[in-house]
């Protein structure tokens, strides 16, 4: 018996490693991503970002970093994996700082401190389950009547935020990352059992001809790709600084009370590690909220003149600073008409001038 407990420690110990590691190489991964994108619009001549290698690279660490942690949700409970995504947002936070010279404030140093105490009771506090999930294990889970239960009031809840969406069109940050949420409950209920029937196959005990394996790849798949149509609508609308926060709260929230419910992962837990473990997600959850609050993007200091603002026709096709932003915008051609044929000239030739002088003005700000 205790070796089969320590044996599960450890796997459970691995698991969180490797979630933490894969959290932190999609960090990296997005940074990466980002700077192949802002390379690809410096360039004079425009080419679609699958044919920049940096960014191939960074999407080729993305796909590793999230085969990572489908396959720690195989070794570790739910309750433990799920709010390891803050580790994403901190090495988002260190990237910046360290390799991005962004100046570290004291919003980041509170920030990372309360993550970085909040993952250590997460870890510390976590429940002991046993990791080896089979398939009729999931089965008997599926039709037990807390889940059922469980799943008519999501199921409930779920649709009367889509009807306010849909029908009354209400597009309210609140309603589209309550949707994320109460779909990745369902997205990491189906992971944990795919992976896990998947992990056990490998060592020889095939799971993969049973039925339910085929119904949790669908419903992973299925909650997976709404989930994303709903997080990228509210990306679209909303400032990732706000969107960041909330997500993350939500779903972690979502992501423990599914594996509470579904796989019962602290069934035998005693009351003090449960608190304490719930007081590691509150201080993750602050730690997330400052760090992304406090990331705003930083503007050029150097000074402009705005082409956006010179009145006749603007520059067809030529990338252009903008002045209240740190990249480059590509203006289109906006027909305007003008009193006379000198003054459309004079405007023109002006317009050349001033956007001249911000390019000779960007240049030596790129060389200082």
């Amino acid at each position: 018996f205790c070796m089969s407990l320590l044996c599960d420690l450890q796997t459970q110990l691995f698991g969180v490693l490797l979630a933490a590691a894969s959290n932190f190489l999609i960090s990296v991964s997005l940074n990466i991503q980002k700077c192949a994108h802002l390379r690809l619009a410096l360039r004079a001549e425009p080419k679609p970002c699958y044919r920049s290698k940096l960014w191939c690279w960074g999407i080729a660490l993305l796909g590793l970093a999230e085969l990572g942690n489908f396959t720690a949700y195989a070794l570790a409970p739910i309750a433990l994996v799920a709010p390891l995504g803050c580790v994403s947002v901190l090495g988002s936070a260190f990237i910046s700082v360290f390799f991005l010279k962004k100046t570290m404030r004291t919003a980041d140093i509170l920030g990372g401190t309360l993550t970085i105490t909040g993952i250590y009771l997460l870890v510390t506090f976590a429940p002991n389950v046993p990791q080896e999930l089979t398939a009729r294990q999931v089965q008997n889970y599926l039709v037990s009547w807390p889940f059922l239960v469980y799943s008519i009031l999501e199921i409930l809840i779920f649709c009367i935020l889509l009807y306010f969406y849909k029908i009354k069109a209400v597009k309210h940050i609140m309603v589209l990352l309550m949707m994320v949420a109460l779909l990745a409950s369902l997205t990491v209920i189906a992971v944990k059992a795919v992976a896990s029937m998947i992990a056990l196959s490998v060592t020889g005990k095939m799971q993969l001809t049973y039925s339910v394996f085929s119904v949790m790849s669908v419903l992973m798949a299925t909650s997976c790709a709404f989930q994303i149509k709903f997080l990228n609508q509210a990306m679209h609308l909303y400032e990732a600084t706000v969107v960041v926060p909330i997500n993350f709260v939500f779903f972690t929230t979502s992501a423990i009370i599914s594996g509470v419910i579904f796989y019962r992962e602290f069934q035998s837990a005693a009351l003090l590690s449960v608190f304490m473990f719930l007081f590691g997600c509150l201080l993750s959850f602050l730690g997330v909220i400052i760090i992304a609050k406090n990331q705003k993007e930083e503007h050029l200091k150097i000074p402009f003149i705005d082409c956006g603002h010179i009145p006749g026709q603007k520059l067809t096709g030529k990338i252009q600073p903008d002045s209240h932003c740190s990249c480059y915008v590509l203006y289109k051609p906006i027909n305007r008409r003008n009193n006379t044929g000198t003054r459309n000239s004079n405007t023109f030739l002006l317009n050349i001038f001033k956007c001249t002088l911000n390019s000779c003005m960007l240049m030596n700000h790129s060389i200082n």
